[in-house]
C-alpha cells in the first residue's frame, strides 16, 4: 500500500490471485513492472506510477481487481458511505501498515478503503 494516501482518492489496486509467482513474471515481463514481497502472500507492485498488490490472502473472484480508495477518517468514511446506501461487506481491520473496510457500491462493484496506521 502507499504509504500516504490523498483523502477520498484512489490509492491501490489489488488483485487476488492464485500464484504470486506466476503473476510476477507475468506483469513483470508483459509491463515491467518492478515488486516489493513483503510476505508469502502479498506482494506490492509498481508500474512507474501507480503502486498496487497480488495476495493470495483471498479467493480470485471475477469482476476484475479490487480498487481500493483512501481517506483520513476511515469511520467517517464507513459511515457516509452507509448513509449512501452502500452495504459493508468487511468490517474494518487491521494489516500491517494501517486499516481498511470492504463495500458494495450500487451496482454491485466490490471496492474498499483504507488509511494509514495512526
Amino acid at each position: 500500500m502507499s504509504v500516504h494516501g490523498k483523502d477520498r482518492q484512489i490509492d491501490n489496486i489489488e488483485f487476488n490471485v492464485d500464484d504470486i509467482a506466476r503473476s510476477k513474471a507475468f506483469y513483470g515481463g508483459a509491463f515491467g513492472w518492478t515488486f516489493i514481497d513483503y510476505g508469502p502472500t502479498y506482494t506490492e507492485f509498481s508500474d512507474g506510477r501507480l503502486t498496487g498488490g497480488f495476495t493470495t490472502g483471498e479467493p480470485v473472484r471475477s469482476g476484475g481487481p479490487l480498487i481500493i480508495l483512501y481517506a483520513d477518517d476511515l469511520d467517517e468514511t464507513q459511515q457516509r458511505l452507509k448513509a449512501l446506501g452502500a452495504v459493508i461487506t468487511r468490517e474494518i481491520f487491521s494489516f500491517p501498515g494501517g486499516s481498511r473496510f470492504h463495500f458494495i457500491d450500487p451496482d454491485g462493484y466490490e471496492l474498499a478503503v483504507w488509511t494509514a496506521q495512526q
